[in-house]
């Protein structure tokens, strides 16, 4: 359900992510093939923002490209989370009413639903919604503190908070929905007088309460607001979200095989009565439509495979790969921005690159299009039930008519009409008796060099 009231969202992201140990921006690494920013945007988009805004560093231009087209502003100085929010001051003018989502785009599970029921809080009529969630070790975290009402009363900070305090296991996650009206009256009123000389967004909530404004909050699973600020949170966070999408692809009609080693990207696409096996990597732009079968040891990019399909084993599948309805890419055969007409098969060691397969054709073992001449790259054309023999190399550009044969071991340079027999390779020459003189002079060369290496 849309909010009633128009919502911003600003995502700060100008945190280096010293743990990370990176020149790359903390939320430009991916999880599930896609940067934790655009996990946090998407999840932002069904609540139809009037205004959103992305708080980068003043040396994240790759992370500012990221967010497009959604609007980067710079903090320049890092003084913490509210002169974050305060770079974004003029894209949040118009915001006279309604509700400001403040994210962080280090988050990449969280829910569109939570964001909604969040604002609809807000709009119930809080100043300050503030996101908890229960820690199995609340060690480091600000705790809520809530009052007699239900409401939310202070955040404490750990190293601040009494043992009474610190035995509240419900702790600040950061995310925060506040009334449009009269943020900045209070954001502006937030000091820097702590150990660190920064302006805390968590002091907010002290600012309104005094000023006699209801706070409220509210409660998600942990595994919702993980951020992830290191390499193992990275690692444990791609296997929270591998795990989950493992689930839904069964629950949805897949059969994995062995789910804990198939990874997907976060747009594949699988649909029912689909087959995994084991060590399949889907890596992003990947459909896999009913009834297709994707053998162990497969890896899929940009990728559509048609309905009752087989891929693999051990097969691969590059950008602008289309494999047609019952068509068939066997073991150790990569297909590369070239379609496979229907029912077409190229079961064994072949390299099918920048080429259109008609329906029902046969790509022997060893086939190769030779697509590439060190410059450029050029097509090649096989029609219909078109036979193309072991070992072949079709020299792009090249057409192969319907229902034409290429015999094994050619080599095509030239176009082959429909129907006709193509055979190029050398002449077959038998000389009886001369492989046993050439071993026996072979032998004897051998022993020779042996004598006067000594």
């Amino acid at each position: 359900m849309l909010p009633k009231q128009p919502v911003a969202a600003v995502v700060l992201a100008a945190g280096k992510g010293t743990r990370m140990r990176s020149a790359k921006p903390k939320a430009l690494h991916e999880v599930a093939g896609q940067p934790m920013l655009r996990h946090v945007l998407a999840a932002v988009s069904p609540l139809a923002p009037a205004v959103q805004a992305v708080v980068v560093g003043p040396d994240m231009a790759a992370l500012t490209a990221v967010a497009a087209p959604v609007p980067s502003v710079v903090q320049t100085d890092r003084l913490g989370t509210a002169d974050a929010l305060k770079r974004a001051r003029d894209l949040l003018a118009p915001m006279t009413n309604g509700t400001v989502l403040v994210l962080f785009g280090d988050t990449p599970f969280i829910q569109s639903e939570t964001l909604a029921n969040m604002v609809a809080a807000r709009e119930a009529g809080a100043a300050v919604v503030v996101m908890g969630f229960r820690a199995d070790d609340p060690t480091n975290y600000g705790r809520l503190v809530e009052n007699a009402e239900g409401g939310l009363e202070a955040i404490v900070e750990h190293r601040e908070a009494d043992e009474a305090t610190r035995a509240i296991n419900l702790c600040n996650a950061g995310v925060m929905a506040i009334d449009a009206d009269g943020l900045f009256e209070l954001v502006d009123a937030i000091d820097n007088d702590n150990a660190k000389g920064e302006y805390y967004l968590t002091d907010i909530v002290r600012l309104a309460r005094a000023a006699g404004r209801r706070c409220a909050l509210l409660e998600a699973p942990e595994g919702e607001v993980l951020g992830v600020d290191s390499r193992a949170d990275l690692a444990d966070a791609e296997a929270r979200w591998q795990s989950q999408r493992r689930l839904q692809a069964m629950a949805e009609g897949a059969t994995l095989r062995d789910p804990t080693t198939v990874w997907f990207s976060y747009d594949t696409v699988i649909g029912e009565d689909v087959e995994i096996g084991r060590n399949v990597v889907f890596s992003t732009g990947v459909s896999v439509a009913d009834g297709a079968t994707i053998r162990d040891y497969c890896h899929l990019e940009g990728a559509e495979v048609g309905p009752s399909a087989i891929i693999g084993p051990y097969a691969r599948l590059r950008p602008g790969s289309k494999i047609g309805a019952e068509a068939r890419v066997g073991n150790f055969v990569e297909v590369k921005n070239a379609v496979l007409g229907n029912g077409a098969k190229a079961n064994h060691l072949s390299y099918v690159g920048d080429a259109s397969v008609g329906a029902r054709a046969n790509i022997g073992a060893g086939t190769i299009t030779c697509n590439y001449d060190g410059y450029l790259k050029h097509q090649t054309k096989i029609g219909e039930e078109a036979f193309i023999g072991s070992n072949s190399a079709l020299v792009a550009p090249v057409s192969i008519g319907d229902g034409a044969i290429v015999a094994a071991g050619s080599t095509i340079t030239k176009d082959v009409e429909a129907h006709a027999l193509s055979v190029a390779r050398g002449d077959q020459s038998n000389r009886p008796g001369l492989a046993k003189r050439i071993r026996a002079a072979k032998k004897a060369e051998k022993e020779r060099r042996k004598k006067e290496a000594k």
